[in-house]
């Protein structure tokens, strides 16, 4: 079952994740899970109101190796048994990335298994067909902490970017926010959970971008605006009121979830010029699990008669069991990675687009 002489039911696949602050491993063969760990770090970092770096490296570099034992045991599989080694190579952050890397190419090298290193973004974008085996070419909103683009996926090592954010990504627009209201991290939950109390028409945000054309976002001046409201608020009243944080939270949460589906709207328009056989729109990433955005999405897709495909929650977040399956799709490609595979923090899917965030001597960065 090994080095190219992969069972009938697809190839067993061995991931690692390890891009932010989710240390995870998991085994498939073909789309079946076999075994899955993930190891979140939250209280590692939650009295500095954010992931912080160096603490995040080394919580994966202490875990990753347990994370890999434990996946293996679960999924009653040796590790001379896996026919390849799939490993977030990027993008992400550097260190956390490299604990990763590290261990694959150990695990590799030690048992001569192929070795395979996968765009973390890919991941997400790939989830679709893992879940639903959705057929390409799909429409990906990736959204999540670090990312949002409008992607359509025409293989599983091709994807064309349409637009996304210029700035912020909405994740991190939804952690600020929960700073800026005292909510705990990660802000997502905390927000949509606050935001369920509240009068989303109380107050009302700028819908950024929203005046010109194209697919691009943009989300920092949504978060300066709340907290310029905020601070009106709280001079009026000497104080933020639990009701006022509410409403602040479900008209933040509106604002985004507008922005994204009359964005969303221009891409499917765009997609369709494809004459997709079977059009439908994948969302994927951490913000996918909030309630309010997939509710406007699945409303947008009734409107244009396409399928809406959600991943569940579990695998909206961070995981290997992604990584895993972006994994095997390149193995049957034929992709094969050496002893030169390196960790990087930059790497956008589409290689042709222009970089939306700019680039400096390690590349573009989105």
């Amino acid at each position: 079952m090994r080095n190219g002489n992969a069972s009938p039911n697809g190839p067993v696949v061995l991931g690692l994740e390890s891009s932010c602050d989710d240390t995870a491993a998991a085994v498939l063969q073909g789309s079946k899970i076999l075994g899955e760990v993930v190891v979140g770090q939250g209280a590692l970092h939650e009295s500095f109101g954010g992931v912080v770096p160096e603490i995040a490296a080394r919580a994966h570099a202490e875990r990753i190796d347990l994370c890999v034992a434990d996946a293996l045991a679960q999924a009653e599989v040796a590790l001379g048994d896996v026919d390849c080694i799939a490993v977030t190579a990027g993008p992400g952050l550097i260190g956390g990335v490299m604990a990763g890397v590290m261990c694959a190419k150990g695990l590799a090298l030690a048992h001569g298994t192929p070795l395979i290193g996968v765009n973390h973004l890919a991941g997400h974008a790939l989830t679709p067909r893992l879940t639903d085996n959705l057929a390409m070419p799909y429409l990906m909103l990736l959204v999540s902490g670090g990312h949002c683009q409008f992607l359509i996926v025409h293989a599983p090592d091709r994807f064309q970017r349409l637009g996304g954010t210029i700035d912020d990504a909405p994740g991190e627009a939804f952690d600020k926010t929960a700073r800026l209201l005292g909510l705990a991290q990660p802000g997502g939950p905390s927000v949509e959970a606050e935001a369920r109390q509240g009068d989303a028409l109380r107050f009302v945000f700028p819908r950024p971008l929203l005046d010109r054309p194209g697919c691009d976002l943009s989300f920092s001046g949504l978060k300066t605006a709340l907290m310029r409201t905020r601070d009106k608020e709280v001079a009026a009243d000497g104080g933020l009121r639990r009701q006022t944080r509410a409403d602040l939270c479900a008209g933040f949460q509106l604002a985004v979830c507008d922005v994204l589906v009359k964005k969303c709207a221009r891409a499917i328009e765009q997609y369709l010029s494809l004459s997709p056989r079977v059009p439908a729109l994948a969302v994927a990433g951490g913000v996918a699990a909030n309630a309010s955005i997939r509710a406007g999405l699945q409303q947008l897709c009734t409107r244009y008669d396409m399928r809406f495909v959600a991943p569940p929650l579990a695998l909206c977040t961070d995981n290997a069991a992604m990584i895993a399956w972006a994994g095997g799709e390149l193995y049957q490609l034929g992709y094969r990675d050496d002893m030169t595979l390196a960790a990087r923090p930059r790497w956008p899917l589409d290689q042709n687009a222009v970089p939306l965030l700019g680039s400096g001597r390690k590349g573009a960065k989105a």
